[in-house]
């Protein structure tokens, strides 16, 4: 670990923005790992998770966050709103992530949330592969920095990596200068249990329609590692006995497919063989449940 704090930089960078704009998909192209699950649909990332990238030069700390919404009156909202207007104060650098040329309401709320920081913040557009008119780009950005103060901008095509490299080295050259505190193969705070349940919620998200996947939660019951094999049993919680047959499906079809998808996924980020159980259980309202949300992991 490079401790010379003479030309080694550190520091912490939140990724903020509404929901669905493409944080997470940026801090997986970053580390070159998957860190974040990625879904189409708003609210997929509930926790506030650290992944580190540790160059020669520096080390850098992530902080990915649920989106900033509007609307939701339940707890579960409330906790992740709460949780995406603390993460700016701790960062020596805010990243405000959105989603090409269009800025809503939404984003214009998460500028006022980060202007109020003394952090300076990169506005990074993105999604520009999706752009069929890539002209709009310049005059756009022109016009929303007129009188918002970002450090900079950026344009990138997360999903592809486009643009990212850029985007580090400024990260980089406007961290203060400090020792690595990590170790340089460590690149999350969260377990591998940790991970195991948000890849088999990643699966809800991507197969079951409609609005119920934010109906369900994920724990891990129990987490096993044997030689050559790691031993996984999942419990999905939904808040209805109708929504608990969905995810089960005829004749446990669905479940079936879910976990299988999630098993194959964690064996490629665990890089070993998994064998994966999962179960569906009922807890009533459980997102508006101050104790289930903690039980969830949701009240940290």
């Amino acid at each position: 670990m490079n401790t010379d704090t003479r030309h080694h930089r550190f520091g912490r960078v939140a990724l903020v923005g509404r929901p669905n704009v493409g944080k997470s998909t940026l801090l997986n192209a970053i580390l070159g790992t998957k860190l974040s699950i990625v879904t189409p649909k708003p609210q997929t990332t509930r926790h506030r998770i650290l992944g580190v990238e540790t160059r020669d030069d520096a080390q850098i700390v992530f902080i990915d966050t649920p989106g900033l919404h509007q609307g939701g009156k339940r707890a579960l909202n409330r906790q992740l709103n709460r949780v995406a207007r603390q993460v700016p104060e701790e960062a020596d650098l805010l990243v405000h992530v959105i989603d090409g040329v269009r800025w809503r309401e939404e984003d214009e709320a998460v500028w006022q949330l980060v202007s109020k920081q003394p952090a300076p913040c990169l506005l990074v557009v993105n999604k520009v592969d999706k752009l069929a008119d890539k002209k709009a780009l310049l005059p756009f950005a022109a016009e929303v920095t007129r009188e918002r103060g970002y450090a900079a901008v950026h344009f990138l095509a997360a999903r592809r990596g486009d643009g990212v490299p850029a985007l580090l080295d400024e990260i980089v050259a406007l961290l203060p200068e400090g020792p690595a505190e990590f170790p340089p193969d460590e690149f999350t705070d969260r377990s591998e249990r940790f991970l195991a349940a948000e890849l088999v919620r990643e699966q809800l998200m991507l197969q079951l329609a409609a609005e119920l996947p934010y109906a369900a939660a994920v724990e891990i019951e129990h987490f096993e590692d044997t030689p050559g094999l790691t031993r996984i049993g999942a419990v999905i919680w939904v808040e209805r006995e109708g929504q608990k047959g969905i995810v089960i499906g005829a004749g446990g079809a669905q479940l079936k497919k879910i976990g299988s998808a999630a098993r194959r996924t964690m064996e490629r980020v665990f890089d070993r063989k998994v064998f994966l159980e999962v179960r569906v259980r009922v807890r009533e309202s459980w997102s508006d449940d101050a104790a289930a949300l903690k039980q969830f992991g949701y009240s940290e």
